[in-house]
């Protein structure tokens, strides 16, 4: 929060609940309209959301309308966070164009980092007003490299041929690939999808520990006792899930 505050000026972060990491309509119609005009309070302006969310959920285009007809109807912009945009593209298997401007959203980031590229992500804009506000705001953030052109061209290779998706979709079928093994292996409770290439769940603790000795790499106990977050990438292979999951089930036993 400290950090986001220097970035954006001093503004406030205010979080709004929902089930699965997404933000509730109808909590976000209140919050838009608490204290609105009250001088003694701080003006809501932009509503963001994450596609993927870090629960690993997505927004389907009913529901990214849903909140962007609030935000717009309250006169406050609407940002996509989409350090996982490929996933979640793949997922809905629609196009970037209906994930985004013809679903509301005013300036989505393009990440590029989590698919395949190195410390790659774009801010897109679909107001070209906001642009030049944009380009201050990256250098104020420590973001304008001295030499921008070594993480630009990775794009050329990224959106080349449809790499992008393809990476996105190994990933997701990766996922999927490790939750339906888990699912098969007594004592393990998936909490969560796959939807995309993130998933939550809960690990008998021999199994935890067994699988960190081997060398394996995961968030683990940070959110509750058991319970544990899996990624998977663009790298992974059928072969790699499979001695997960081998792994995990000798240490179940």
């Amino acid at each position: 929060m400290r950090c986001a505050g220097v970035l954006t000026g001093g503004a406030k972060l205010v979080t709004v609940p929902g089930d699965d990491s997404k933000i509730d309509p109808n909590a976000l119609r209140e919050a838009v309209r608490r204290k609105a005009g009250d001088v003694h309070s701080v003006q809501p302006s932009v509503v963001s959301i994450s596609q993927v969310t870090e629960r690993g959920s997505v927004y389907t285009l009913d529901e990214i309308r849903r909140l962007a007809t609030i935000a717009k109807d309250a006169g406050l912009r609407v940002h996509m966070d989409g350090a996982r945009f490929a996933n979640a593209l793949d997922h809905l298997a629609v196009t970037p164009a209906e994930m985004t401007w013809k679903s509301g959203i005013d300036v989505p980031s393009f990440g590029a980092t989590k698919n395949g590229a190195m410390t790659a992500e774009a801010i897109v804009s679909f107001d070209p007003a906001l642009a030049s506000e944009l380009a201050f705001r990256a250098k104020r953030a420590g973001q304008l490299a001295s030499k921008m052109r070594f993480h630009a061209v990775q794009f050329d290779a990224y959106l080349t041929d449809g790499l992008w998706l393809r990476n996105a979709r190994q990933a997701n079928t990766m996922a999927a690939r490790l939750g339906d093994g888990l699912k098969a292996i007594p004592g393990t409770e998936l909490l969560s999808g796959p939807q995309a290439n993130i998933l939550f769940c809960r690990l008998p603790q021999q199994a935890t520990e067994g699988l960190l000795a081997e060398g394996y790499t995961f968030y683990h106990d940070r959110w509750a006792p058991g319970i544990v977050r899996l990624v998977t990438s663009f790298s992974h292979t059928p072969e790699d899930i499979d001695q997960f999951l081998d792994a995990a089930r000798r240490h179940t036993r």
